[in-house]
Order: C-alpha cells, then sequence, then structure tokens
C-alpha cells in the first residue's frame, strides 16, 4: 500500500516543485521537468511496460495541471518512458551515469515527440531559436538534478521508501 501511495504522491509532489521552488530558479525561463526525470527513473528500474503505464499517468496529471492540451504530455511521456524502459536489460543500474544519460536522452526525446505531436495538433505552430534554447536549458537541468536524484532513487527503490513489496505466498 505504501509503495503505490508514494509512487501516486511522486507525480503531485514534483508538480508543485517545479511551479515553487524550481519555478524561481529558471535558466531563461526555462526550469526542470521534474516530472519527466522520476518518470526516466521509474522506466529503468522496472522495464518498458510499467514505465509506458506510468508515464501515461504523470503524463495525465501534468496536461490536467497545466491545462493545456490534453493528450501531449500523456503521449510523449509514454512513448519515452517505454523507449528508455527498453534498455532495461541492458544497463548496469548500480552506476549513476545510467540516470543522467537516461534522463539527457529522455529530455531530447520528450522534446522531439511534443515538437511532432505539436506540429501534427498545431500545424500553424512557429519553430523558432528560443525552441533550441528551452531545449538546452532543460538538458542542462535535468541532466544537473538527475545525478543526485538517481542516486536517491536507486537506493531507495532497492531497500528504502520505494522498495517493491514482497508478497509471501
Amino acid at each position: 500500500m505504501r509503495y503505490a501511495v508514494l509512487f501516486f504522491i511522486i507525480p503531485f509532489l514534483s508538480l508543485f516543485l517545479e511551479s515553487t521552488l524550481f519555478g524561481r530558479f529558471t535558466l531563461r525561463g526555462v526550469g526542470p521537468d521534474l516530472m519527466l526525470i522520476f518518470v526516466v527513473f521509474y522506466a529503468i528500474i522496472n522495464g518498458s511496460r510499467r514505465g509506458f503505464s506510468y508515464g501515461l499517468f504523470c503524463g495525465l496529471l501534468e496536461d490536467l495541471y497545466f491545462g493545456r492540451f490534453i493528450g501531449m504530455n500523456v503521449l510523449s511521456k509514454g512513448l519515452t518512458a517505454f523507449v528508455i524502459g527498453k534498455f532495461e536489460d541492458n544497463v548496469f543500474k548500480d552506476n549513476f551515469l545510467v540516470g543522467f544519460a537516461g534522463v539527457v536522452m529522455a529530455t531530447f526525446l520528450n522534446f522531439l515527440l511534443m515538437l511532432v505531436i505539436g506540429l501534427i495538433s498545431m500545424p500553424h505552430l512557429v519553430m523558432d531559436g528560443y525552441m533550441l534554447v528551452d531545449l538546452s536549458g532543460q538538458l542542462f537541468y535535468n541532466g544537473l538534478l538527475s545525478i543526485p536524484f538517481y542516486i536517491w532513487y536507486y537506493r531507495s527503490a532497492r531497500s528504502g521508501l520505494l522498495r517493491e513489496p514482497r508478497y509471501r505466498g
């Protein structure tokens, strides 16, 4: 029960921190995407199927919270988690660079997916140089935060609060 509640609270806490604390410390108006960071960590630890489901859930919460187009974050976070989760069996999860590389790849992939979905749903969308500034700022922020967050997340997933319960049967 505690396990499920924590994975329900983490997205809300991420949204809260993004809009309060990290909203004050932006880099040219760009802040980190904490929700994406935790979705990526979940996919790295638990695989593509569970990562996809968690990405859909977190994307829906983000779409509902920000009130933009419902579905953009659902699709982008779900597909990003699915792709990153495919590496689950091929990476040494103890290494913090796995979290860093996963978050950097996921940030880039999420940006591309949001761009494609945006161009499909809004054909009049204008692409300009600011989009690259947004991407570089988010790559910097997400990459920087991924290292300490992954160390905490991995330790918690293995032997702490986020450890999956074992049922006796």
